[in-house]
């Protein structure tokens, strides 16, 4: 029997690199594997539903979700995460000393629902004291899915090629929280500094208390072909996973470093001190506190109308290995 052809668009990460230049091949599967940027992704799929299979923000994933018929269902490949707090940035003509200082600020975010700015509110809320409704938001792009929030929640969409960063440079915000560092910070802008200028000892004293990692994206399938052909998330879930095997087993060859950075060996040795042996996991149980607090996130920000349940989010089949005795591998 010929096997499936299925068209995947995804970032051009280490961890994938496999799949790109077909080293691992998915089981039943001739994947043509498309690199391109994660919003160019997200919008034409969003848009169009252009890729049998994609990266996808997750917060916009579970929106959808949240609604009658979902167009896709996930697989608990995680192909971007970040942590946020070095992504805040203020003008330092605003008297913002610290995060309670923003109460009553005008923050540009560019886009609401962003999975990066679900996390952080949820930072601002949690750890805080600072919630949404306390803050009005300036939107710096269209939004990829209709949003519906609640009345208390202030969102102003700024005017179409509106660069926030120079916004936030000119005083017109206070406050900016991004996914990137904004041009004028890389410009090194004297009015626009990082609001925790520790935050690498912060996220990781947060990640210790509270075991979230945040995730960005995860992987879809689209749901016709999931309902048509639903042994594909399991084989398409396995191959992800032999490719990130493949990408570590490459970088901890330090001695003959892959990467271009010094201290490869420690760096890995340090994500290992904090994470354990797989420091960039996926699956569900690895990765539970942080997708509950998206999911809590989501739900008191008014991006879901609903709290969903984490096992809602992927493909039953990924959810649990295949009960096999080492016999039965033969």
């Amino acid at each position: 029997m010929a096997n499936l052809r299925l068209s995947l668009a995804c970032g051009p990460y280490d961890r994938t690199q496999a799949l790109i230049d077909g080293t691992i091949r998915p089981e039943g599967i001739d994947l043509n594997y498309v690199p391109l940027q994660p919003a160019e992704i997200f919008w034409r799929q969003l848009q169009f539903n252009e890729f049998d299979a994609c990266e996808m923000s997750l917060s916009n994933y579970v929106m959808l979700l949240s609604r009658p018929d979902p167009p896709c269902i996930a697989i608990p490949v995680f192909p971007s995460r970040v942590f946020r707090h070095g992504y805040f940035f203020i003008n330092t003509d605003k008297g913002i000393e610290g995060p309670q200082d923003l109460v009553g600020k005008r923050g540009g975010v560019p886009e609401y629902s962003m999975t990066a700015a679900v996390y952080m509110r949820g930072l601002l809320q949690h750890e805080y004291g600072v919630t949404p409704d306390q803050i009005d938001w300036l939107q710096g792009r269209e939004d990829r899915i209709e949003l519906h929030l609640p009345d208390n929640i202030r969102v102003t969409q700024a005017p179409k090629g509106t660069e926030l960063g120079d916004l936030l440079e000119r005083g017109e915000i206070d406050f900016l929280m991004t996914a990137n560092n904004p041009l004028s910070f890389r410009r090194g802008s004297p009015k626009v500094a990082r609001l925790f200028p520790n935050y690498v000892e912060l996220e990781k004293d947060h990640y210790k208390r509270t075991r979230i990692y945040p995730i960005m994206h995860t992987v879809v399938i689209r749901r016709e072909i999931y309902a048509r052909d639903p042994w594909l998330a399991l084989s398409l879930y396995k191959a992800f996973c032999a490719a990130k095997d493949r990408c570590f087993a490459t970088l901890k060859e330090a001695g003959s470093p892959k990467v271009s950075v010094a201290w490869m060996q420690a760096m890995i040795e340090e994500e290992q001190a904090i994470f354990g042996a797989d420091w960039y996991p996926y699956g569900l149980d690895s990765n539970r506190p942080t997708i509950e607090a998206l999911l809590q996130y989501g739900f008191e920000h008014g991006l879901t109308g609903r709290r969903l349940e984490a096992e809602e989010l992927f493909a039953p089949s990924t959810l649990r290995d295949i009960p096999l005795t080492d016999g039965q591998h033969l």
